[in-house]
């Protein structure tokens, strides 16, 4: 069975006619589009103000499930934590609370991050909307440099298609670190540059547990306090440290070999970490992994060798320091305006990619993701 035109068409016409009509659907589809950007748009300014610092903010609870070796709270406005109070009854350090100085708040960086690429995405939004379908209240800048409808509507559209692709690689970002690095059974030796600096604490923490904890001369807390992002939660990881060079006494040595004391099973237990506290204005490598090699020491350890990082504006960085973890515990708390944001960023992708799948389909082109 074939399809014939009646009255028969030359091939030039016809083939004249077939771009006409792709041209007056691709020009329905760009028009059609301005409803979807524009709910794009009002998506994404809702998304910004979840994460907008605004008090109250959201005060979360810290507790660890089923005892009570952590308990507490914290307050985060936007993209820090501005106060909180966390008591601790670790088995390797005395019970002790620490509390987060309201005047020097704690900044997540994950939350920057995703702060910045909002901004991003809407500025992009703002821009497209404005030089695509140029309104009679727009600057003469902006209709100057707009498509003018006597030129070939293939011109708008691949604009359109273009800014498409950034603002869909800007919200994947944005969903992948609301996501968080996958939970894996490697440790992970990002705490060891990431790790929140004493001085972020009323009484510093150094103030506060050195006392309680010999570490003999190492200029580190005995504890790390890191903050992360996971599955849209706010993670707290507690390690209890201790200096891998620092003398062990008798008495428990021979604990150790009767079996009355033994130390704590975690999975960085018996390795050697590179630890390097360099406070808040590091530029350490973050969440890339280290290179893992073996120890100098007789027993079968790993040593996490990182980056030199550098603390403050233009300071020389701070050494690292040998350190033995005893102690690893992990508190998550479900932050609801994160799990908010989470679902509409996904919901905005989810709407965004079939926008440009459409186009894509008109233009008969192939769809980069």
């Amino acid at each position: 069975m074939s399809v014939e035109i009646w009255p028969p068409i030359a091939p030039d016409q016809l083939k004249t006619a077939v771009e006409t009509s792709q041209k007056r659907e691709l020009d329905w589809l760009v028009q059609d589009l301005r409803e979807t950007l524009t709910n794009l748009k009002h998506g994404l300014e809702d998304c910004y103000a979840l994460l907008a610092p605004v008090d109250p903010g959201s005060t979360l609870v810290l507790s660890t499930p089923r005892n009570e070796i952590v308990k507490g709270h914290i307050t985060r406005v936007g993209t820090r934590i501005v106060k909180g109070t966390i008591h601790l009854r670790l088995r390797t350090l005395p019970q002790q609370t620490l509390t987060i100085n309201p005047d020097h708040p704690i900044h997540l960086a994950p939350l920057v991050t995703l702060h910045t690429l909002l901004t991003h995405s809407l500025d992009l939004m703002t821009m497209t909307l404005s030089f695509t379908y140029p309104t009679e209240s727009d600057s003469p800048s902006v209709k100057s440099q707009s498509p003018s409808p006597s030129s070939p509507q293939l011109s708008s559209a691949a604009f359109l298609s273009s800014q498409l692709r950034l603002l869909s690689q800007s919200i994947s970002e944005s969903i992948a670190i609301l996501k968080g690095p996958p939970l894996v059974t490697a440790a992970d030796p990002s705490w060891t540059t990431r790790s929140i600096a004493s001085s972020h604490f009323d009484p510093p923490l150094t103030a506060a547990t050195a006392s309680n904890h010999s570490l003999g001369a190492t200029p580190i807390p005995p504890i790390s306090f890191h903050l992360s992002i996971q599955e849209s939660s706010i993670v707290l990881w507690l390690r209890s440290l201790e200096a891998a060079g620092a003398p062990v006494g008798f008495g428990t040595k021979l604990a150790f070999a009767i079996g009355t004391a033994r130390r704590l099973e975690h999975d960085e237990a018996d390795r050697v970490f590179g630890f390097c506290c360099a406070g808040e204005g590091h530029t350490g490598p973050g969440g890339s992994p280290g290179s893992m090699m073996p120890s100098n020491g007789s027993n079968n350890t790993t040593r996490s060798t990182t980056m030199q990082t550098t603390a403050g504006n233009g300071a020389t960085g701070q050494a690292e320091v040998d350190v033995y973890v005893r102690e690893k515990v992990r508190v998550e708390s479900a932050d609801p305006s994160l799990l908010s944001l989470a679902a509409k960023l996904t919901a905005l992708g989810h709407t965004l990619g079939l926008a440009r799948r459409n186009l894509a389909a008109v233009m008969g082109e192939e769809l980069e993701d």
